[in-house]
């Protein structure tokens, strides 16, 4: 008993520690850190703001509602690139070689990563939403603030094992073009930047499929919006792509290790 719990108070200093370096390695990358602060903020300046008041549903405004796809999208962008791009360049540069000779266990490696896209992920809410509140005149209950970014941080697990998924199968010089392969197309079929009803039948055909298209109604249901289906079947679809990711994420990485340490 003595040992275990020696050994647990060990790791809660290096999980500080390693947080703490893992966020100041992506706070020090302007390209990550500006644009995930940003570039949400961005597309509602472009897109939101100039049809902000404008009703869409009969108690929503388009403004509201943009609100709620780009807090999927900002948090989101950050679990997948956080973790496609840097588990891809750390193995480029032989970081996981490095860290297997050192005495932490994987466990903390990979809490630190998942902490650290949370707290960022936190950070574009923090920016995203007062400029709705100023810029796009959006005016929501102190409650539905909660249940938006509540929601939003839950539901983006299952795209941080997307993300490991991405960084494990991908080289470091593809893993950009991968990730804007398959997060960029995706979100615009889901609906996040225009609403579904107005996209082509075909890709309105393709959304439902699209594991960024239940992220979104957890959004779009925070804030109002009528959504397909119930927001219990929107988590239940999340957890098992969750799962699904998780197991692809784990064969990748049981495959690099057998690459190079076996």
């Amino acid at each position: 008993m003595a040992v275990t719990t020696v050994h647990r108070a060990s790791l809660a200093p290096m999980l500080r520690l390693q947080t703490w370096a893992e966020f100041l390695k992506l706070w020090r990358v302007p390209a990550f850190s500006v644009t995930s602060l940003f570039l949400p903020v961005m597309f509602y300046a472009f897109i939101g703001i100039g049809q902000s008041s404008q009703k869409i549903f009969p108690h929503v405004t388009f403004g509201a509602y943009f609100l709620g796809s780009m807090a999927v999208y900002a948090v989101a962008n950050v679990m997948i690139f956080s973790f496609g791009i840097s588990v891809a360049t750390e193995r480029g540069m032989k970081m996981d070689v490095l860290m297997r000779a050192t005495p932490m266990p994987p466990l903390v490696y990979l809490l630190s990563k998942c902490i650290t896209a949370l707290f960022f992920a936190a950070l574009t809410l923090a920016v995203l939403f007062p400029f709705a509140y100023i810029a796009g005149g959006v005016r929501l209950d102190a409650s539905v603030w909660v249940t938006l970014a509540s929601r939003v941080l839950l539901g983006s697990i299952p795209f941080i094992a997307l993300g490991f998924a991405i960084g494990y199968l991908s080289g470091p010089n593809s893993a950009v073009a991968v990730i804007n392969l398959i997060y960029l197309p995706t979100a615009f079929a889901s609906g996040l930047f225009f609403p579904k009803q107005l996209l082509p039948s075909f890709i309105q055909s393709i959304a439902p499929y699209l594991p960024l298209h239940f992220f979104g109604q957890l959004g779009w249901d925070a804030v109002g919006a009528p959504t397909d289906g119930s927001v219990t079947t929107d988590w239940l679809y999340l957890a098992a792509y969750g799962v699904f990711f998780f197991l692809v994420a784990l064969w990748a990485y049981r495959r690099e290790e057998s690459r190079k340490f076996s």
